[in-house]
């Protein structure tokens, strides 16, 4: 079917009150929901599930195959949830079999102009992108993130909740939670006070925060598994705290991104 110089396949699912604009091209197993805005030139192709209020600006490309030599053509997916906005060459690819079969990006995200999502890659909400910031495959981004411009993500990589990546960083490890990471190869600089702040955390959270952090990752007293043990048996119960305790406990692929 074609409508406004646009090609839009029969199959697909169209919500109320979408908005396609001129040139686009809309696939078979695409379903996009409720008051999308879907503005020109805009490609959606393989199985991509857009939930309501999305806005998608020119020349994005969503839903084609991943840039993995492993991929053999497998049913896989892309899931973008509400309220997201998706700015010019906005690149986001299907995931792998391997790889868990699905690219999910959470609610109310921004991907400012040429982000790359890669396939299998897990974006939570209120995340960030600026422009340029590329993401590798299987990496996980937790909540309430904001990625500097320019800026890689490795493969496999963690980014905790609530963490800052700054401008033109490479970043080849995790990144623990509320925490600031910098440089060529990123370096651990501090907390994300600017986003704890933002996120409404009680200033003596904070100043707790502040302490435990300071003497998780930049003491020299005995070693980071001590220092976490240490921190622990203190059992300080603050949300911020026990999500970075929790990270650093998780599996991982990668190590951790250290100052």
């Amino acid at each position: 079917m074609m409508t406004n110089n646009s090609v839009v396949h029969k199959d697909c699912k169209i919500g109320k009150n979408v908005k396609i604009g001129p040139f686009c091209s809309i696939g078979a197993n695409v379903s996009i929901g409720d008051n999308c805005v879907i503005h020109s030139n805009v490609v959606i192709s393989g199985n991509v599930n857009i939930k309501k209020n999305v806005e998608i600006f020119p020349f994005v490309s969503i839903g084609t195959i991943p840039q993995d030599l492993k991929y053999k053509g497998e049913k896989t997916k892309i899931l973008i949830d509400e309220n997201c906005k998706i700015r010019e060459y906005v690149t986001i690819n299907l995931g792998t079999q391997g790889g868990g079969g699905i690219t999910k990006i959470g609610k109310n995200c921004l991907l400012m102009i040429g982000t790359h999502i890669a396939h299998d890659c897990i974006v939570g909400n209120n995340v960030i992108f600026a422009n340029h910031s590329t993401l590798a495959g299987h990496v996980t981004i937790e909540d309430n993130v904001v990625v500097g411009a320019l800026s890689a993500i490795h493969q496999f990589s963690r980014i905790g909740e609530g963490a800052m990546i700054g401008g033109m960083s490479g970043v080849t490890a995790d990144v623990v939670p509320f925490s600031t990471v910098i440089g060529n190869r990123a370096k651990l600089s501090g907390l994300n006070l600017v986003g704890l702040k933002r996120n409404k955390f009680k200033k003596n959270e904070i100043i707790e925060l502040r302490k435990a952090f300071k003497y998780i990752f930049f003491s020299k007293n005995k070693t980071l598994n001590d220092r976490v043990i240490e921190i622990k048996k203190k059992k300080l119960n603050f949300y911020t705290i026990d999500s970075i305790l929790c990270f650093l406990k998780s599996k991982s692929k990668r190590s951790f991104i250290m100052p």
